[in-house]
């Protein structure tokens, strides 16, 4: 049978995107945010990662629309930009510099807290869903067959509360304690699997040069683990109100970072110093702000026996990725989709957590597979090791086959199964290997140049 009543744990982007999932089949949605929710496009304590390089994947933005449609339009017209890729995608991998060419597939490039706040506004505008910010929820009601509540207390000191359910969905990100809630109950525990690259992040912002914001590609020099500095990496990300958010990277014993005066320097200093020279004509616009919140952390919930019925987890608290991919909001999104299906059909327990989780297998595998990488104390199985060596060679093609690329460009997107990169096509095409010669150095066309080094004063 279908819920009657959900309660969805979390009101960043997993935990909207439930909400939506779930408007359309359930009469009646509650969500529970910690945070005192603001009223326009701002930070807030909660999200300390959204001040860093966020991009939203067309296979992410595909399943918003789907689920919240107008939120792409909205979005656009609140200052995002449509990137296209790898059109408008500058970027040098460990295997050298990508060729631009139109497809139709892109990313959505604007800040976190602009994308968290349009796609909260729609989904509360479309639907009649109960909001409780300034809440916490401390625990799961009900045995190991059933969740039949959660107990939320109001986090300036007015109480508690118990809120029934039919289901309970948990979207409260990496801090989510569902895992110490369901031992609780009665449940074993649930086995986690983590891939720590140790990368730290160090991001800034900067007023982009008059007319390098709007139409500007994307500028990325991609980490190699095989340099004197492993896992250091750059990117440049036009957003809303003519700025670039520029995340800087950096694994153990080469940290991205963390004053000012040495910012630029590190972006310079990267296997290429086309980061660095754009910032020379960019003017910073704040402080450098760091995270250590990058691990590749994955709860095997669909693993659990048994496990209750009324409980679903998803996005972060389900499986977070190192954000460097730029996958967890569209995984994210992708799962909420997955969701609103399995709810229309009755589709619950234990059946429902594992189409959930089966979401995120792909995304998984590539982050995990390039993670090992810098993860020294993690042992290579034979697999990872084979797989890591097929990708290795199919983004070496994709650099100057346009049908390879398409296929790779197309599973990093979301947009199409990673299995797609085993289909006999492509995987003749990455025997064949790169079809022209590398390119020597960023693909920026002289108009893109011009409208860098136009400004007068140099940042």
């Amino acid at each position: 049978m279908r819920p009657r009543r959900a309660v969805v744990l979390g009101g960043g982007l997993a935990g909207m995107l439930s909400a939506a999932a779930l408007a359309e089949s359930v009469d009646e949605v509650t969500v529970v945010e910690r945070d005192r929710l603001p009223e326009g496009p701002q930070e807030r304590r909660g999200t300390p990662q959204a001040r860093h390089f966020h991009a939203l994947m067309c296979g992410g933005a595909a399943a918003i629309e789907d689920l919240v449609p107008g939120t792409l339009k909205r979005l656009r017209a609140e200052g995002a930009h449509r990137v296209g890729m790898p059109s408008q995608f500058v970027s040098f991998s460990p295997q050298g510099w990508f060729r631009r060419f139109d497809c139709n597939l892109f990313l959505v490039a604007c800040s976190r807290p602009l994308l968290d706040f349009v796609v909260r506004d729609q989904v509360l505008s479309s639907w009649p869903i109960r909001m409780l910010d300034g809440r916490e929820a401390v625990g799961l009601r009900g045995d190991a067959r059933r969740v039949t509540a959660v107990e939320v207390r109001d986090v300036a000191g007015g109480g508690s509360q118990v809120l029934g359910a039919d289901l309970v969905v948990d979207a409260m990100g990496r801090g989510s304690r569902t895992d110490r809630w369901l031992v609780e109950l009665g449940l074993p525990v649930v086995r986690e699997e983590v891939v720590d690259s140790g990368l730290q992040y160090a991001t800034r912002l900067f007023q982009a040069p008059p007319g390098a914001c709007e139409g500007f590609p994307v500028v990325t020099v991609q980490a190699s683990p095989h340099g004197v500095s492993p896992g250091q990496a750059g990117g440049v990300i036009p957003i809303e109100r003519g700025r670039w958010l520029v995340t800087l990277s950096g694994t153990r014993g080469a940290a991205a970072p963390t004053r000012e005066e040495d910012f630029k320097a590190f972006a310079r200093n990267l296997r290429h110093p086309v980061v660095g020279e754009l910032l020379t004509y960019a003017t910073p616009l704040g402080p450098v702000m760091t995270t250590r919140s990058t691990t590749n952390r994955r709860r095997r919930y669909e693993r659990v026996r048994p496990w209750p019925e009324g409980l679903a987890v998803m996005g972060d608290a389900l499986a977070a990725f190192n954000p460097v991919y730029g996958h967890g909001m569209s995984v994210a999104a992708q799962t909420a989709v997955a969701l609103r299906e399995s709810v229309r059909r009755g589709v619950s327990g234990p059946r429902l957590q594992r189409v959930l989780a089966r979401v995120t297998d792909g995304a998984w595998r590539m982050a995990t597979t390039e993670d090992l990488q810098y993860a020294s104390d993690q042992p290579q199985n034979l697999a990872t090791r084979l797989r890591r060596r097929y990708v290795e060679r199919t983004i070496r093609t994709a650099t100057s086959r346009p049908e390879v690329a398409k296929a790779f460009f197309g599973a990093f997107t979301l947009a199409a199964p990673f299995r797609r990169l085993l289909s006999p096509r492509v995987v003749l095409g990455v025997l064949r290997g790169p079809g022209e010669p590398p390119l020597l150095g960023p693909p920026l066309t002289s108009a893109e140049w011009s409208a860098v080094t136009s400004k007068d004063t140099p940042g």
